[in-house]
Parts: structure tokens; C-alpha cells; sequence
């Protein structure tokens, strides 16, 4: 969890430092990553409190100093295979106008990823939603799939999250 530390340091850089900086992560092998602008922390798996009647990728809230937030394991959300926690496992607490965790299977790094190195996402067909997907940031001879966090949840699903959280 060093790793997480040192990118929780990075998290509280002035905004305009953070300007084109994302928070890199990996599920099922994959990296992903989210503009740190987003991003308030990193912690590791705590005790979650299930909540009745939730979508499945919803595990449930927490309580972070005080704030109950809502929890999603963003597996389930991109319909991966569940996968057990390890200690590399972590939440992510982001801001989509809610205070929101996401679990992910680790947390890589913080990369400065240029507007020039970002493309589009790839047209999938018309049965693929990617309206999530704010495009694809080449780094070296990878890719990463830069997310719209706030558009990850839809309306109806980010309501249920606010129902979980205030019957909590």
C-alpha cells in the first residue's frame, strides 16, 4: 500500500499541477484511468454495509471520517467476472457531484497524459455504449482507457446510489 500513499501525496498538488494528470488503474488486467481532478483518495478495502435492493455492482456504503459514501466494484459495472479482494485491492473515492468509491483491482500510477496523446474511442458498433469513455491515452506502446467517471453511472443508477446513501 506504499504505492497508494505516495499516489494519495500526489492527489493534493495545486489544480492547475493537475491538469492533464491521470490516476491509473487495472481491473481484470487491464489499465484504466480517470482524471485526478476526480480523484479525493485512495484506501483500501474496508468494512462495506450492504444495502437492500441495490444493482449488483453496488457493494453496498462506507463510512469515510464521518460521510457515509456509496460503493460500487467497477468489475461488476463493466460486467467482468467478480474477483476475490486482495491487499492490493482498493477503493477509490471520487467526486461526480457525490462523493462516490469505486473498487478496482489496483492502483498503477498517476501519468501525464497529453491532450495530443489522447484519441477518440474506436467506433464498437451501435450495441456498444462508450459514451463513459472520454478516449484512449497512448503511453509508450500502451494503451489506457481514460473514463468519464461522472458518466460511468447512468441517471437512474446514480439516484439509487443517492437513495443508498441517505438510508444509511
Amino acid at each position: 500500500m506504499s504505492n497508494t500513499q505516495a499516489i494519495n501525496d500526489q492527489l493534493n498538488g495545486s489544480q492547475d499541477e493537475q491538469v492533464g494528470k491521470y490516476l491509473t488503474f487495472s481491473l481484470d488486467g487491464e489499465e484504466y484511468g480517470v482524471q485526478i481532478l476526480t480523484v479525493r483518495e485512495i484506501i483500501g478495502i474496508v468494512d462495506i454495509t450492504c444495502v437492500p435492493q441495490m444493482p449488483t455492482f453496488v457493494k453496498g456504503v462506507i463510512n469515510l471520517r464521518g460521510k457515509v459514501i456509496p460503493v460500487i466494484d467497477l468489475r461488476l459495472k463493466f460486467q467482468m467476472e467478480e474477483a476475490d479482494y486482495t491487499d492490493q485491492t482498493c477503493i477509490i473515492v471520487v467526486d461526480v457531484g457525490v462523493l462516490m468509491g469505486i473498487i478496482v483491482d489496483t492502483v498503477v500510477e498517476v501519468l501525464d497524459i497529453p491532450s495530443k496523446d489522447i484519441d477518440p474511442p474506436p467506433p464498437l458498433g451501435s450495441n456498444v455504449d462508450t459514451s463513459f469513455v472520454m478516449g484512449m491515452g497512448k503511453v509508450k506502446d500502451e494503451v489506457k482507457i481514460l473514463l468519464d467517471i461522472e458518466k460511468v453511472l447512468s441517471v437512474q443508477e446514480m439516484g439509487a446510489l443517492q437513495a443508498a446513501e441517505a438510508s444509511a
